[in-house]
């Protein structure tokens, strides 16, 4: 049918990457061959696919919920934070280079809108149908003449919009209607309708708002979807621990007992794919906790210093905070520590970095005895290889490049002590490896806890992104949504307020 839809936000994190997800999921339940499509990503939580190109971990986890092999085409354009105004600019892909918010929305975004169109309607002529997933808000007005991701891409491909708002977060009716009435009328006339997400209560005390909406801005509300818990999976920015119960960022205090595994995760700044604890928290009896002091670490029996895009200065904050002193404590009394990427970079004796901070020569932790180089070439990879007796796939994104010397290995790393160190993302969502590390880290640690012999983490994604489908299917006008898909069919009336630009 060669349909498509854009799921636009009207706010970040109003749910659009699992709302993209659950549609895929329901319509490849209908028989319908879909694929999903970011045209420009934020985010420092990435993937690699089959053909070794980084892409966003939220379209490869759309593509999932679509059954289909993620690829570049999905997100052409990502951006990965540096600071607070600059970002590495990935194109199919591959980084092309550094670029300060400014320059990139002053004429390189620009530039970059026919490969992303080129990519949208390659993905066209080969799916039925693509659901695209905006970014932000639509009604960045500052930022209209140059989007390649919102109303820009819906307009060109002339995409049907389905607009998405928290609840939960409160005003979500002056959100929709300031969303529309911020529009250009050339825009609002995509708009086809609005999508509740987060809802707690009874739906029937929200309807007479949902028909004046519908009166205000002649668009319907084409579902309300109820709060769910545990459905923030592959997060873009958020520090969510998704599968079997999470994980907040303020540390609460850690349960007792000897059944009970308590793994601690540094949050270093420019933290990317902390998903790669997802399977850690997915264990029965595993408790996973982000933290900034090192207080937090005395009763943890693993301390994950997880994967960065600033190594340098992630080890900065490590020290400024006394957590490297209480790290160095773990490893001399043979306490666990695993560092992944850029936290095993940190872990390490000494790093050479003129590509990422360009801070040259700094030291290391030295808890492992390993040298990095930065190099300008980025790896991207999906290693497999094996690991405590046990089989292990991982992916590789990294300019870090580590020379070990010495210790026993450890995947592409080594282990020295209680002290393990390795550049694999991805590696602990294999079953079996999982769970013999996990039985290393309890016996290490004094605990009787043992791993479920059953947990499958693929499993449970998969459960994750079949309740996705079920939302769709049970909370929205299916019947409607579909007709959109198929047809982009039009808003049933104008909606121009005064002083609309």
């Amino acid at each position: 049918m060669s349909g498509g839809l854009l799921v636009a936000g009207t706010t970040s994190d109003a749910g659009k990457s699992v709302v993209t997800a659950g549609i895929c999921r329901w319509l490849v339940r209908q028989g319908v061959k879909v694929a999903p499509f970011k045209g420009q990503n934020m985010s420092l939580n990435s993937f690699v696919t089959r053909e070794g190109a980084e892409i966003g971990r939220a379209q490869a986890m759309q593509a999932q919920a679509a059954r289909v092999e993620p690829t570049a085409l999905m997100n052409p354009v990502l951006l990965k934070p540096g600071s607070d105004r600059s970002s590495q600019v990935v194109l199919m892909g591959r980084p092309v280079g550094e670029l300060s918010a400014r320059g990139y929305h002053g004429g390189r975004q620009q530039e970059l809108f026919e490969p992303v169109m080129a990519c949208l309607e390659e993905l066209r002529g080969t799916y039925d149908a693509v659901i695209c997933e905006g970014a932000g808000s639509p009604a960045e007005i500052n930022l209209r003449r140059t989007d390649i991701v919102n109303m820009g891409i819906a307009r060109a491909a002339r995409l049907p919009v389905l607009v998405v708002g928290d609840i939960d977060r409160g005003g979500v009716f002056a959100q929709f209607f300031g969303t529309t009435a911020l529009l250009s009328p050339e825009d609002q006339s995509l708009v086809a309708g609005y999508l509740v997400n987060k809802f707690r209560g009874d739906v029937s005390l929200l309807e007479p708002g949902l028909d004046m909406l519908h009166g205000l801005t002649g668009r319907p509300t084409l579902g309300v979807l109820p709060y769910a818990h545990g459905l923030g999976i592959d997060e873009e920015d958020g520090l969510r621990v998704s599968l079997r119960g999470a994980v907040s960022q303020s540390a609460l205090a850690a349960p007792v007992g000897a059944d009970v595994l308590r793994v601690a995760v540094c949050a270093v700044p420019l933290m990317s794919n902390f998903t790669d604890v997802d399977a850690l928290a997915a264990e029965p009896g595993v408790v996973v906790r982000f933290v900034d002091r090192a207080e937090e670490l005395v009763d943890a029996d693993l301390v994950v210093v997880p994967g960065t895009r600033g190594t340098v200065k992630a080890l900065a904050w490590l020290r400024e905070r006394g957590l490297a002193d209480a790290l160095a404590r773990r490893a001399a009394e043979g306490r666990p520590v695993l560092g992944i990427c850029g936290g095993f970079q940190a872990l390490g004796e000494h790093i050479e970095d003129d590509v990422e901070s360009r801070a040259g020569e700094v030291e290391g932790l030295g808890l492992l005895p390993v040298r990095v180089r930065f190099a300008r070439e980025k790896t991207l990879a999906r290693p497999e290889g094996e690991a405590l007796g046990e089989r292990v796939e991982g992916y590789e994104i990294h300019h870090g490049v580590a020379e070990v010397g010495g210790g026993d290995p450890f995947l592409d790393g080594c282990r020295v002590g209680a002290v393990w160190g390795t550049h694999w993302h991805g590696s602990l969502e294999s079953d079996g490896f999982r769970r013999a590390f996990l039985r290393e880290v309890a016996a290490l640690a004094g605990r009787r806890f043992v791993p479920a012999p059953d947990t499958s983490f693929g499993t449970l994604r998969e459960e994750q992104l079949d309740r996705l489908g079920d939302l769709i299917e049970e909370h929205t006008d299916t019947t409607a949504l579909l007709r959109l898909i198929e047809g982009g069919a039009p808003p049933e009336l104008p909606f121009v307020p005064p002083g609309a630009p």
